[in-house]
């Protein structure tokens, strides 16, 4: 199944990075009112209160502004599935299927900070999630299965690979090459691990020219698997001497991780089990292999493509469509491309997100609409082209 992305990069990187909320976090102490000296020293009973009147007044204030928002994303919410049962009914869904109203804002003021100092109730914090990178896959790989992904002799063969691959299977040049620019920056490597620049940590599993997570990796296997070893197997069978039987040991690998990708039910949580393990890690690994990478990141997206014209969306996918259906999974990413340029103008971009998803997106909070959302994605795209990757990937084949 192909479901929204859980990604953090560059879904994050392109639409939640921009901001993040400052705070306290690891003080225990509430920050002091402006002009308190501390020390020990009382406060007035007139401060506090002022403190306690205003404090009231902000909490009217939000409970006004939590009040408007519920009842505005709960319509967001009956409007989205009222155009699902419309879809699967083959109904027309038109401008009255969407909220058109953008999401209230609150303006009210801001919390006041109380003016008595006092300890703050000690917080459990969750160890940090350690994220595993390329080293992690190739190990998973090399004791699970004795196999190590076969490298390119240079970027430039792999990015042939890449796109005589996704051109046989029915991309289009200018939407791998779009796709490319935006995911990567117009510069990425084919073992580009997102975050991991210039001794940075990573920030996600995201690997490779589309950016594949983990889970991404395991639910392809699972659902093209198949696909992916008869293409093997005709070229093993073109093969001959050691070059032969080296392809056919990556084939019987390839194998046995498909069959243990497809022993659970064709779920995003189930894949997403199998992901978090040393198991789903060498599946990962397969994205830096000549063979099985390319298959991967094409089958990326074209099983967006496929989505699209089942469901009725012949037209050909731009880069900038296709990259919004990779980055907010294929039903969502279709409800904004199916519409008409009119409505596309007009239909807030929180039509198509969660309360809080929405409310950390600040590109999507000012792009506002679908039109200018996909606006901005092709712009990065029309940037992001013009890199030396970019160029080299258009150029190849």
């Amino acid at each position: 199944m192909h479901h929204p992305l859980r990604r953090v990069a560059p879904l994050l990187a392109f639409l939640l990075a921009l901001a993040a909320p400052a705070s306290w976090g690891q003080g225990r102490m509430a920050p002091p009112a402006a002009g308190y000296e501390g020390g020990g020293a009382a406060v007035s009973p007139e401060v506090m209160e002022d403190y306690r009147r205003r404090l009231a007044v902000w909490k009217e204030a939000r409970a006004q502004f939590e009040q408007a928002s519920g009842f505005y994303w709960e319509q967001i919410a009956e409007r989205r599935r009222n155009r699902n049962a419309k879809r699967r009914a083959r109904q027309v869904i038109g401008l009255e299927d969407y909220v058109l109203e953008q999401p209230p804002v609150y303006a009210g003021p801001r919390r006041p900070v109380n003016p008595e100092p006092r300890l703050e109730p000690e917080t459990e914090t969750r160890p940090k999630k350690t994220i595993p990178v390329i080293a992690d896959f190739l190990k998973a790989a090399l004791e699970l299965y004795q196999f190590t992904p076969q490298g390119p002799a240079s970027e430039a063969e792999f990015k042939r690979a890449y796109l005589g691959y996704a051109l046989a299977a029915g991309l289009t040049r200018e939407q791998a090459v779009r796709v490319y620019a935006f995911e990567t920056g117009g510069n990425g490597n084919y073992d580009l691990q997102s975050g991991v620049r210039k001794g940075s940590p990573a920030v996600s599993t995201a690997l490779g020219y589309n950016q594949l997570l983990t889970t991404n990796s395991v639910e392809l296997l699972a659902e093209q698997g198949p696909e992916f070893i008869r293409e093997l197997t005709v070229r093993a069978s073109r093969l001959s001497g050691p070059a032969r039987r080296m392809m056919e040991f990556k084939l019987s690998v390839l194998k046995r991780m498909v069959a243990e990708a497809r022993a659970v039910p064709d779920t995003w949580s189930e894949h997403e089990k199998i992901a978090n393990t040393a198991r789903g890690w060498a599946m990962h690994a397969m994205v830096l292999d000549m063979d099985v990478g390319p298959m991967l990141q094409t089958h990326k997206l074209l099983t967006s493509v496929r989505f699209a014209r089942a469901r009725g969306y012949l037209a050909p996918l731009t880069g900038a469509e296709l990259e919004m259906m990779n980055l907010t999974g294929d039903g969502t990413g279709l409800d904004m491309v199916a519409m008409p340029q009119a409505l596309r103008e007009q239909v807030p971009t929180a039509n198509f997100f969660q309360r809080g998803g929405y409310e950390r997106n600040p590109v999507a909070i000012r792009n506002n609409t679908v039109a200018k959302l996909l606006a901005v994605t092709d712009a990065r795209m029309d940037s992001n082209s013009n890199n030396p990757g970019a160029r080299d990937l258009a150029a190849a084949n």
